[in-house]
C-alpha cells in the first residue's frame, strides 16, 4: 500500500486531471461516480470539446516532466502518458464533428446518465429534474457540433444516423409500441415516497421536455442529416489504424491480425463441433444449438424470473471465488444484475461502482422484447460482465485508492485491457470447472468464436480486405455489411437481430470489436510468460492479484509489465 499522504506530484497530477475532467464533462463525472455535478450537463460542441482537448494538453506537458519516485509512479505516469496522447490525436481527427454510432456516442450517453444517477432522497431526485430540464442543451450541442461537421465535409454515416434516430425515437417514445424512457423515472419518483415542494412536477415537466428533446433528435437525424450523410461506411486504413490503437493500447499489424483472427476461429469452431458432440452425438453444431434454444427444461420464462436467475448467478459465482480464486474485499462483493431499458444495443453490458461504492457495480441486459431466455449462451456472458469479468476487474481497481491513482481507477483503461479480461475471464472459468456441463461450454465456445468472428469482419470492412481465396465461403471477395451480416448471423449467440444490431456497431465504431479477442491474446501471453518464468513456483490467483493491482493500461504497456 502506498500511503495517502503526501501524494507524489504524478499522483497530485492525476487526481487534478480527474476534478478538471468531471467539471468538463458532467456526464462523464456520474459515469465515475463523483456525486457533485449531478445537475449539470455536458456540452458536446467544438467549444466543449475543445477545452476538454486543451485540458488534456496542459496536461500531458506537466506530466511529462514529472519527477518519477518508485515503481507505482513509473506505471501510473506511462499509462496516463499514453492515454492522454491518444487522446490529443482522435482530438486532431476532429471526428467529434460525425459523432454518430448506435454505441458510445453523445446521444446514447446523454440518456444513460440518467441510469447511473443516484435515486434516494429529495436531492437526488432535484439533480435529475435538473438534468432532465438540461436534455435539450446537451442535444443541441451535439447537433451544433453534426451540423458543423456536415459545412466542413466530415460527415458520419447515413446507416450510424439512422440507427440512432430509432434509438432517439425509442427513447421519445415516438416509435411505435414505445413510451418514453422519461417517463419511468417519473414512475420510479413516485414509488420513492420523497416529498418535496413543487418536484414531482418538475421531475414531470422534465420528463416532457426531454422526451421532446429526443423526439425531436430522431426527426432532425431521419430528415436532415441522413439525407446529407456519408453512405460509405468503411473509415480506411489510416483512421481504422489509429481507432484500433485508442481501443486496444497497440500498435498491431492489422493484416496479421486479421489472419490471427480467421486462424481462431478455425480452432474454435473445432472445439464447438467436439463439445457439441455431447450433446446432440453425431448431429453437429447447428442442431445443438437448435437443442438449447428450443429446449424448455433449458430456459427461463419471463423477464422478471431471468434477472432474478442473473443475480443469483452473479451472488452464487462471488461466494466461490472469493477466497479461493481471488480475495475480494467486502464492497467488491456487491454486485447487482439489471435489465437494460429499450432503445440501446443489443449486447449486455456492465457499468462500475461510484469512486466510494454506494453505487454498486451493475450488469445490464437488454431484453428488447424478450419474454424467454435459453440459458446455455448467458452463463459465459455472466461471467464476463460480472464476476471474474468486469465486475471484478473493474470493482477491485476502483477499491485500490492507496495503491493506484485517481486517474488509473476511474478513467484511464483502455478497451482491450477491460474486455480483453473479460473474455479472459470467460475461459478461465473453464478452466477452473464452472462450464463443465456442456450446455455452458458450447457457450463460452460461441462467445469465443464470435469475438474471432469480429476481429474478422470488423477489419475486413473498414479495410474492405478480401475473404481469403481459399475460403469455400465466398473467397476472394470483398468485405462488406451484407457479407458481414451473412457472416455473422450463424455465429453470434443470440438471434438474427442481434446479428444486425452487431454489424451497425462495428461500422459505427471502428476498432473496438477486435479489443476483445486481441485483448485476451495478450492477457494469455502475459500469463504463459509469468508461467513459463516462475516454473512449479507459479501461483494463478498471486499472478491474478498483482496483474489487477497493477492496474489498467495500453495492451503494449501490459505486455512490458506482466511479460508476454
Amino acid at each position: 500500500m502506498r500511503p495517502s499522504t503526501p501524494p507524489s506530484e504524478v499522483y497530485r497530477i492525476a487526481d487534478e486531471y480527474v476534478e478538471r475532467v468531471a467539471a468538463l464533462h458532467p456526464l462523464a463525472a456520474t459515469s465515475m461516480g463523483i456525486p457533485s455535478h449531478d445537475a449539470e450537463m455536458t456540452d458536446f460542441s467544438s467549444t466543449g470539446v475543445g477545452a476538454r482537448a486543451a485540458l488534456t494538453r496542459e496536461t500531458l506537458e506537466v506530466l511529462r516532466a514529472a519527477p518519477v519516485t518508485d515503481e507505482r509512479d513509473r506505471i501510473a505516469k506511462a499509462a496516463m502518458e499514453e492515454w492522454l496522447d491518444l487522446s490529443l490525436q482522435l482530438h486532431e481527427t476532429r471526428d467529434h464533428l460525425r459523432s454518430l454510432s448506435i454505441l458510445g456516442s453523445p446521444i446514447q450517453a446523454i440518456r444513460s446518465a440518467f441510469d447511473l444517477m443516484p435515486r434516494e432522497g429529495e436531492e437526488a431526485w432535484r439533480n435529475i429534474a435538473v438534468r432532465l430540464a438540461l436534455v435539450p442543451q446537451g442535444l443541441a450541442s451535439v447537433r451544433g457540433a453534426l451540423e458543423e461537421g456536415l459545412a466542413d465535409d466530415l460527415r458520419g454515416t447515413r446507416r450510424q444516423a439512422l440507427a440512432v434516430a430509432r434509438q432517439a425515437g425509442t427513447w421519445s417514445g415516438v416509435e411505435e409500441g414505445t413510451r418514453p424512457f422519461f417517463d419511468t423515472l417519473l414512475d420510479v419518483f413516485d414509488r420513492s415516497g420523497v416529498v418535496g415542494d413543487g418536484l414531482r412536477r418538475d421531475v414531470e415537466e422534465g420528463a416532457r421536455v426531454a422526451s421532446d428533446a429526443y423526439a425531436a433528435m430522431a426527426e432532425y437525424l431521419r430528415e436532415r442529416y441522413a439525407p446529407r450523410a456519408e453512405e460509405h461506411d468503411p473509415v480506411g486504413a489510416d483512421r481504422y489504424a489509429l481507432y484500433a490503437r485508442s481501443y486496444t493500447g497497440a500498435t498491431l499489424d492489422l493484416d496479421e491480425t486479421y489472419r490471427w483472427g480467421w486462424d481462431e476461429l478455425t480452432r474454435i469452431e473445432a472445439e464447438m463441433a467436439r463439445v457439441a458432440d455431447r450433446i446432440v452425438p453425431g448431429e453437429g453444431v447447428a442442431e445443438a444449438r437448435a437443442l438449447l434454444e428450443t429446449d424448455p427444461k433449458r430456459a427461463i420464462q419471463g423477464v422478471d424470473a431471468f434477472q432474478r436467475w442473473m443475480q443469483d448467478l452473479q451472488d452464487r459465482t462471488v461466494a466461490a471465488m472469493e477466497g479461493h480464486h481471488f480475495d475480494l474485499p467486502e464492497p467488491v462483493r456487491r454486485i447487482e444484475a439489471m435489465i437494460a431499458p429499450p432503445g440501446g444495443a443489443l449486447a449486455m453490458y456492465y457499468t462500475g461502482p461510484s469512486e466510494d461504492f454506494s453505487r454498486p457495480g451493475r450488469t445490464w441486459y437488454p431484453a428488447d422484447g424478450k419474454t424467454r431466455f435459453p440459458l446455455w449462451s448467458e452463463v459465459s456472458v455472466a461471467y464476463h460482465e460480472g464476476v471474474p469479468g468486469h465486475h471484478l476487474q473493474i470493482a477491485m481497481v476502483r477499491y485500490l485508492s492507496d495503491e493506484l491513482s485517481r486517474f488509473q481507477r476511474l478513467i484511464g483503461s483502455t478497451s482491450g485491457y477491460s474486455e480483453g479480461w473479460a473474455l479472459y475471464a470467460e475461459r478461465l472459468m473453464g478452466e477452473l470447472g464452472y462450464l463443465d456441463n456442456p450446455d455452458y461450454e458450447l457457450g463460452m465456445l460461441v462467445s469465443q468464436a464470435f469475438r474471432a468472428a469480429r476481429v474478422v469482419v470488423d477489419i475486413g470492412m473498414h479495410l474492405e480486405r478480401p475473404v481469403p481465396p481459399e475460403s469455400a465461403w465466398h473467397g476472394g471477395e470483398t468485405w462488406t455489411p451484407e457479407l458481414a451480416l451473412e457472416f455473422m448471423v450463424p455465429r453470434n449467440p443470440f438471434d438474427d437481430a442481434f446479428a444486425r444490431s452487431e454489424v451497425d456497431r462495428y461500422l459505427g465504431v471502428p476498432g473496438q470489436a477486435i479489443s476483445y479477442k486481441v485483448g485476451e491474446r495478450y492477457w494469455l501471453a502475459a500469463r504463459e510468460s509469468a508461467r513459463a518464468s516462475e516454473g512449479e513456483g507459479f501461483d494463478l490467483k498471486a499472478w491474478h492479484a498483482k496483474a489487477l493491482s497493477t492496474g489498467p493500461m495500453g495492451l503494449d504497456q501490459l505486455r512490458r509489465e506482466l511479460g508476454g
